[in-house]
Order: C-alpha cells, then sequence, then structure tokens
C-alpha cells in the first residue's frame, strides 16, 4: 500500500466523484485515477467504494477506511515536520494558533509570560478557524492553540480557559435594539445570519441545541464563513445572529448588541494542543496556563 494511493482515496471520498477528484484536486487523469483506486482495493481486500451514474458513494468499509486513511496521512506529515525542526536545533521556534478575533483578549497576556520566561523563542502567530487549529496541531505544525474542542481530534488535549455568553447582534436600527434583551421569541420570524457547520460545528451546535430547547427553529438564512463576514451580512440584511460575546469588540457602530434574556447559551475556549509535543515551551507555558487566565480575567458580563 503506498501513501499516493491513501491521498488519492481521501480526495475521491472527499469530493464524491472520481472526475472532481481527478481534475481539481489531483490534476491526474480519471482513467488513471480508476486504476489507482482499484489497485489500492486490491491491497485493502474489499470494495472501499461504490461507482455509480451520479459519482462514488463510500461502502462501510470504505467509511472505516477513510477515518484511518486520514490519520495515517496526517501522522506522515506531522513527521516530517518534527523531522524539519530537528534539524534546526540551534534555533527555538514556538507557533501559537487563534481562533480569529481572540488575539485581542490573549496575545498580549501569552506574550508577556512568553517574554518573562523565554526571551529568546521565536513566536509565530497564526489567525484561523477553529478546525483548521486543530488539523494544524495534529499535523505539528502549530504547537498551541485558542480554539473550540473541537470533535475527532485523536491525539489533542484541551483545557478550558473560558465558557463565554452568547450575545445577539443586529443592525443599530433593528426594531429589537429598542430592547434591553432579546428573548426566545423575539428571533421567530427574524432574518437569521449563522456559521456553517464545516468551519464553525461547535457554535453551529450551541446554537442549534439551544434553539431546540426554546422550541425554534435557528437555521441559518445566510451563512457566514468568519465574523467579519457575520457583522456584514447582519449590517446589510437587516438580520440578527447569535455569536460569542468577544465579537461586541468588533462592532462598528452600525451594528449593536444585546444579551439574551435568561440563561444564555455558552460556548467553550480551549487552550489545545498535541499530547505527543515535546516541545519546552509548550510544557513550560501549561504550568503557568491559570496566571494566563489571571491576566486576561473573566469574560464580560
Amino acid at each position: 500500500m503506498e501513501l499516493r494511493h491513501l491521498r488519492y482515496f481521501v480526495a475521491v471520498a472527499e469530493e464524491g466523484s472520481l472526475t472532481v477528484a481527478a481534475e481539481k484536486r489531483l490534476h491526474t487523469a480519471q482513467p488513471s485515477l480508476s486504476r489507482q483506486i482499484r489497485d489500492l482495493e486490491l491491497d485493502v481486500g474489499t470494495d472501499l467504494l461504490i461507482r455509480g451514474p451520479r459519482g462514488v458513494e463510500l461502502t462501510p468499509a470504505g467509511r472505516v477506511f477513510l477515518d484511518h486513511a486520514r490519520i495515517a496521512l496526517l501522522q506522515v506529515e506531522a513527521a516530517g515536520e518534527a523531522a524539519r525542526r530537528a534539524a534546526q536545533p540551534a534555533r527555538t521556534s514556538f507557533a501559537v494558533g487563534f481562533l480569529t478575533g481572540y488575539e485581542m483578549d490573549w496575545l498580549p497576556a501569552l506574550m508577556s509570560l512568553l517574554r518573562e520566561e523565554m526571551a529568546s523563542t521565536e513566536i509565530t502567530i497564526t489567525s484561523l478557524q477553529s478546525p483548521d487549529l486543530a488539523a494544524g496541531l495534529m499535523r505539528g505544525r502549530i504547537d498551541l492553540a485558542f480554539l473550540r474542542p473541537e470533535k475527532d481530534t485523536p491525539g489533542l488535549v484541551y483545557r478550558l480557559l473560558r465558557n463565554e455568553p452568547l450575545i445577539v447582534l443586529m443592525p443599530a436600527g433593528h426594531p429589537l435594539a429598542a430592547k434591553a434583551t432579546i428573548s426566545p421569541e423575539d428571533f421567530v420570524g427574524q432574518i437569521l445570519v449563522g456559521v456553517p457547520n464545516s468551519n464553525s460545528s461547535a457554535l453551529r451546535a450551541v446554537v442549534d441545541a439551544w434553539g431546540r430547547r426554546q422550541g425554534i427553529d435557528l437555521t441559518p438564512d445566510h451563512e457566514a464563513l468568519n465574523l467579519a463576514m457575520a457583522i456584514s451580512l447582519v449590517a446589510s440584511t437587516g438580520g440578527v445572529s447569535l455569536l460569542p460575546l468577544y465579537a461586541r469588540k468588533m462592532l462598528p457602530p452600525s451594528v449593536v448588541s444585546r444579551p439574551i434574556r435568561g440563561a444564555s447559551p455558552t460556548i467553550d475556549l480551549a487552550l489545545g494542543y498535541s499530547e505527543a509535543n515535546t516541545s519546552p515551551v509548550l510544557h513550560a507555558l501549561l504550568t503557568k496556563v491559570e496566571d494566563l487566565k489571571f491576566r486576561v480575567g473573566p469574560s464580560e458580563p
């Protein structure tokens, strides 16, 4: 079994089409890709894909194999990254990732700790969506990340930093802006701006679960790929959006926020890292998590 076979299989499984995977992901001819997949199925000893006129579907064996193939490719990538780092032992570097927007709260406190304890360390900062940060941790490209606790992230450890309430965003001229707090029934009939499950699954799950408990459908009319887009859609569509409290710091004058009346839904912010990461900088920082939380302070009411 060859690594390229795993890469080909994952691409086909994710695209749901041999033709699309061949043209857009792998830049190879479709007949050649079909042969490679057949060779892989011969090596495994069972069919992994069901080929049909509308594309391909995974067999039960294929679904199981896909999970293991992804992990194997991540491990190979992490091994290469570790080898490259080991080839430059004289230079201490440390990569930190932030869920976009949280740098404002956490970066100054983190840098203060690093300057005090590890002045010679070169720090690189990355701002990404939470699933991408988790992937970076698993691949060994990021040492420490401020993110949501993501599912299906083998080998990652999450330490809770903050349990943050959600607030309601709306245009400054919206009728609901006249209220001090927003009730669950106020969402009925509104244009809803939300996030897609593909890149904000934790937030989408919290919002959907809260809606079900309140007996309201919070399926978004518009999906925003990031915080800036969510704020823009609220302003341009006249809609409302449920977002974590930190979003309040980034609002333009045209968009305002209000708390939810009663018990607000909350979402976790965690410090994530790979349990296989042996960086001395990481382990020194992990002893100072409580100090880090103290320097930032609690989330605003």
